[in-house]
């Protein structure tokens, strides 16, 4: 089992920035690969980027692309997302994901284990 404890979530003004954490814990919980996703109210849950568990490879959506920066401590076992130049459309509960795997997917079921989700907010 893996579990996954996200924070960092809150209100910013469009243009802001915010950093989210995702602390991963259990057995060989540093051997797999993290991601963020996101759901607004109503939608689809989406893929914003994963991060291999060596940390080398990342992915990230075209979306969030040149804004949003996903990295990893491997000491720490936690990664992060960095999301800076906020859109109101960047407004939702964003999940972290872990996978059994050296690199990650871009699709929800690659990924086994999830995190309760932290809420941002981005207003105009």
């Amino acid at each position: 089992q893996v579990q996954l404890v996200e924070s960092g979530g809150g209100l910013v003004q469009v243009g802001g920035s915010l950093r989210l954490s995702c602390a991963a814990s259990g057995t060989n919980s540093s051997r797999y690969a993290l991601a963020w996703f996101r759901q607004a109210l109503g939608k689809e849950r989406d893929f914003v980027a994963t991060i291999s568990w060596t940390g080398i490879i990342t992915g990230h959506a075209d979306s969030v692309k040149g804004r949003f920066t996903i990295s990893r401590d491997i000491a720490k076992n936690t990664a992060y997302l960095q999301m800076n130049s906020l859109k109101p459309e960047d407004s939702a509960v964003y999940y972290c994901a872990a996978g059994r795997r050296l690199v990650g997917g871009r699709t929800r079921y690659e990924y086994d284990f999830w995190g309760q989700g932290t809420q941002v907010t981005v207003s105009s």
